[in-house]
């Protein structure tokens, strides 16, 4: 009994309006009976609590629920609609923007040819002017925070580009300073892959696995690894980096990175069309090797093939020592080229230990370029909906 009593008064004392927005949020108590069951509050403090998220917009009630007989229970529904969260995920040939609410549904979007290696003073600026379009008559005080992907390695706690040999001229760029200055909110910036992965998992799979390994082959090749449910980014934000783990058959191409035979040099979309423009074939974009897929040319299979067994021979080992339960295939090339993503499985499975791919799925992505986006704004709302954070707002704009 003194334990019971002992476990109730904890759960009391950990039950802030944050923690009561997470219970809704995440579907663990939908009534005002449920949160007391759950957190062991009074019914005036639960009512407290409710009362403040919802005069904040951040919770409404539906009295539509099922009912077991007579007045069915007002239930308490998270409020998505209550702020928004304006996104970027730069790449380095497609660039997608938008407007999510707290969900991280996209409201408003639009694709734009943005050439990153022009430089932050050239870019940061098209994007704010953006996301001031895209708000159109919503007032600001709805921004709740900014997530951005950019093509890069980044510090992610400081929001510092580095290594971006691809956009060279953001190197050693804080970039959340920048742009708080037109939104004073909270900003995140990540890698790009980082984001994509979490807007994958997130929305894809969270409810199926916890380890998943996201692979982008596009202009690049990058990685994104899910552990344990958490973006793993490593001690300075480099994890993932399988674009410059070498292959062992190159042929001495010199990679951006100063090595020599990365995968990202012999097995990118980058690499496919160099290596068919050094054998003769007039190809100036992704979509001119799909046609020559498709007509059955045999050299640009081979090529396109070739390049699916070096990068299944990385992403091999990246599953011998990441051991996830899913590999998701995204980008450009990886969601043209057949060819290539059956080399991948071919290897993967051959040279991966019999433990590693007992279960293993290996799969195109479910999103497909919406992950971005998706990631973007997840990677915001969690810190700002997180129950401190929440503690902490509603303490500074009291009722």
């Amino acid at each position: 009994m003194t334990y019971f009593l002992m476990s109730r008064r904890t759960a009391a004392a950990l039950a802030t309006s944050g923690e009561v927005l997470r219970l809704i949020r995440t579907g663990e108590a939908v009534t005002r009976s449920d949160l007391g069951r759950v957190t062991g509050l009074s019914r005036p403090a639960v009512s407290l609590r409710v009362s403040e998220l919802i005069e904040h917009g951040l919770v409404v009630e539906d009295s539509d629920g099922p009912s077991t007989g007579g007045r069915p229970p007002t239930r308490l529904v998270f409020n998505a609609a209550g702020g928004v969260i304006l996104t970027a995920a730069l790449g380095a040939s497609r660039t997608q923007i938008a407007v999510c609410d707290l969900s991280g549904t996209a409201l408003e979007r639009t694709d734009l040819a943005i050439d990153v290696e022009e430089g932050p003073g050239a870019v940061l600026p098209l994007v704010l002017k953006t996301w001031a379009d895209l708000l159109g008559d919503r007032p600001a005080s709805l921004v709740r925070g900014v997530g951005m992907g950019v093509p890069a390695t980044v510090e992610f706690a400081a929001g510092r580009a580095e290594s971006a040999r691809v956009m060279a001229s953001w190197t050693g760029v804080v970039i959340p300073p920048i742009i708080a200055e037109r939104f004073p909110v909270p900003v995140f910036v990540d890698n790009d892959v980082n984001v994509i992965a979490i807007g994958e998992h997130r929305a894809a799979y969270a409810d199926q696995v916890a380890d998943l390994l996201y692979v982008k082959v596009s202009t690049r090749i990058g990685a994104g690894i899910v552990a344990g449910g958490q973006i793993l980014r490593g001690a300075l934000g480099a994890a993932g980096e399988i674009g410059h783990i070498p292959v062992q058959h190159g042929s001495g191409v010199l990679c951006r990175c100063g090595n020599v035979d990365c995968v990202d040099s012999v097995a990118s979309g980058t690499a496919i069309l160099r290596d068919l423009r050094e054998r003769g074939r007039d190809v100036t974009s992704l979509a001119d090797v799909v046609a020559l897929v498709r007509a059955g040319d045999a050299e640009t299979m081979t090529i396109v093939r070739e390049a699916g067994r070096n990068l299944g021979e990385v992403i091999a080992t990246a599953v011998n020592v990441l051991n996830p339960s899913v590999v998701v295939l995204g980008g450009e090339v990886a969601e043209a080229f057949q060819p290539l993503v059956g080399a991948v499985r071919e290897v993967v499975y051959r040279r991966s230990t019999a433990l590693a791919t007992r279960n293993l799925r290996i799969e195109l992505s479910r999103l497909g370029p919406g992950a971005g986006i998706t990631g973007c704004a997840l990677m915001v709302v969690d810190h700002v909906l997180a129950p401190d954070v929440i503690d902490a707002g509603l303490a500074a704009q009291p009722l």
